[in-house]
């Protein structure tokens, strides 16, 4: 086994540079390589400058440009089918292939992952702490994308193959990939029609990419059709549907899902933090103005006599904003809690400040609604699937281009509101009064501009209505919830589809090898 103190050197088994017969190699163009030989110093620069105060900066910086790695993953002495590295990006793109990745290990692979940001790797971290500490998984950065580092990367992993998560490539990445007659795989992939312009202006570089991958896996049609226009081909690409449906509810908790009894889960957690007679709901995964946002819904909300006892759970998406989105909620005179600092939800509280990390589920599990941000400020949304999962009913602001398929099949059982989305089908409510703030949010709807602020505010009155509509009439927020977890279950077959699309891929390029 290679030493954790360095890298193996690359007299131990050593990975044939000769490129298959069956495949040519697309190198990458001069000029890519040229600049990112200059900008490495900047890059270590920039790392340094973000994490120089933790207490892991020497650990990345080591990872990042191959100077130590943690050991390989131990072997199975009953089934070893290999390593494979997996590369996902922050933290939406680990819990999206997580699913995927414990399929892989229960069927006698070993995985090495990489992330990119700090949060993604602590998610890896937390989320699969067993399996790194069984001697399964090993985790580390993402080497730069430079040759040399990539090579010493690619000498101590000696992986089978490398999956790379939703759009995140890296030319020298996958050229040196490709050298080494390693597959390489976009799963879940997606290509939205802004980073598709973007990748058009490298073209060069972008159709070396396009060509060098073995297998892509893409989320809808469209994705695959810009794939093709960037120089993929067709016999590249299958469309297998989005593993953003793909929630593992075992995480939550074992029983409820055996027993089909989300909704005893939800009246556990309700009861456990002393809210069961409030009306609850969740903003989750919030960036910069999507807290202001959520808290002027709160204030309006206990305005109203009916709600004047609604609870709001804000839990920021990164966990070095949790400081300044508290003294946001200070400045606002609401009365908060933190669970930080263990502080207990009590009759006077107005907004619980969620400053944890890795129970995502628990706030979704234990709210009437929820708001999944990144949407109502131009991020491209986070995952809808989650809440949905646990038969909440979602609302998101108009900037979901990274999942906007998902909330699409979502809306069309009205499990998800979104202003000015097509697709929306509301459930019709016996409250007519309900019924009537509906029809009333609809017509508001076609009257709403695309002005772009520092949060939507046409977007935030159009959604102030429909979450006043589900809080005021929780029955109907209930059978919403529920039409969202049916359409979840229906859409799990696409993690068995993509699983199979890798070990298809992983089986012909083994066996052009022994050709």
């Amino acid at each position: 086994m290679p030493s954790s103190n360095t890298p193996s050197d690359h007299s131990a088994n050593p990975i044939d540079p000769v490129s298959s017969p069956n495949r040519a190699v697309h190198e990458t163009p001069l000029y890519y390589q040229s600049l990112i030989g200059l900008l490495k110093p900047l890059y270590r620069l920039q790392v340094w400058r973000r994490s120089h105060k933790n207490d892991n900066y020497q650990q990345e910086i080591d990872q990042r440009f191959g100077k130590q790695y943690p050991p390989r993953p131990v072997v199975n002495a009953d089934i070893d089918n290999g390593v494979i590295w997996c590369h996902a990006v922050s933290l939406g793109e680990t819990n999206t292939v997580a699913p995927l990745l414990d399929m892989l290990l229960a069927h006698g692979y070993q995985i090495w992952l990489t992330n990119t940001t700090q949060t993604g790797f602590a998610r890896g971290a937390s989320r699969f702490a067993e399996q790194i500490a069984q001697g399964q998984m090993s985790h580390s950065y993402v080497p730069v994308d430079s040759p040399a580092v990539i090579e010493t990367f690619l000498t101590h992993v000696q992986p089978i193959a490398a999956l790379f998560v939703e759009t995140e490539l890296w030319a020298n990445i996958l050229t040196k990939l490709s050298q080494h007659r390693i597959p390489s795989i976009l799963v879940n992939g997606r290509l939205s029609a802004s980073s598709f312009q973007s990748y058009q202006k490298i073209g060069a570089v972008s159709a070396s990419m396009m060509k060098n991958l073995s297998l892509i896996i893409a989320q809808d049609s469209d994705s695959a059709k810009r794939f093709r226009q960037l120089g993929a081909s067709s016999a590249q690409i299958r469309v297998a549907g989005s593993l953003k449906w793909v929630i593992n509810a075992s995480k939550i908790d074992d029983k409820a899902v055996a027993d089909n009894s989300i909704y005893n889960k939800k009246a556990d957690l309700r009861a456990e933090f002393d809210i069961a007679d409030r009306p609850v709901w969740v903003a989750a995964s919030t960036h910069d103005g999507e807290e202001a946002a959520a808290l002027s819904l709160q204030q309006q909300l206990l305005s109203q006599v009916t709600l004047a006892d609604t609870l709001l759970v804000i839990v920021p998406r990164h966990p070095e904003r949790f400081d300044a989105v508290a003294d946001l909620i200070q400045k606002t005179g609401l009365n908060m809690a933190r669970r930080s600092d263990g502080e207990a939800i009590d009759a006077d509280t107005q907004v619980y400040l969620a400053d944890s990390m890795g129970e995502m589920m628990t706030w979704y599990t234990l709210a009437n609604v929820a708001f999944v941000g990144g949407s109502l400020v131009d991020i491209g949304g986070h995952n809808p699937v989650e809440p949905a999962s646990v038969a909440t009913p979602v609302l998101m602001g108009r900037y979901t281009q990274s999942c906007q398929s998902v909330i699409d099949k979502l809306a069309e059982v009205g499990a998800v509101y979104q202003p000015n989305n097509d697709f929306y089908c509301p459930i019709e409510s016996n409250d007519a009064d309900a019924q009537m703030a509906i029809d009333d949010q609809l017509k508001a709807n076609k009257k709403s501009s695309r002005k772009k602020t520092a949060y939507n505010r046409e977007d935030a009155v159009s959604i102030y209505m429909q979450l006043e509509t589900w809080l005021r009439n929780l029955p109907l927020a209930a059978q919403t919830g529920q039409a969202g977890e049916q359409m979840t279950i229906q859409q799990q077959a696409v993690l068995t589809r993509q699983f199979t699309m890798i070990e298809d891929a992983i089986e012909l390029s083994s066996n052009q090898d022994s050709l």
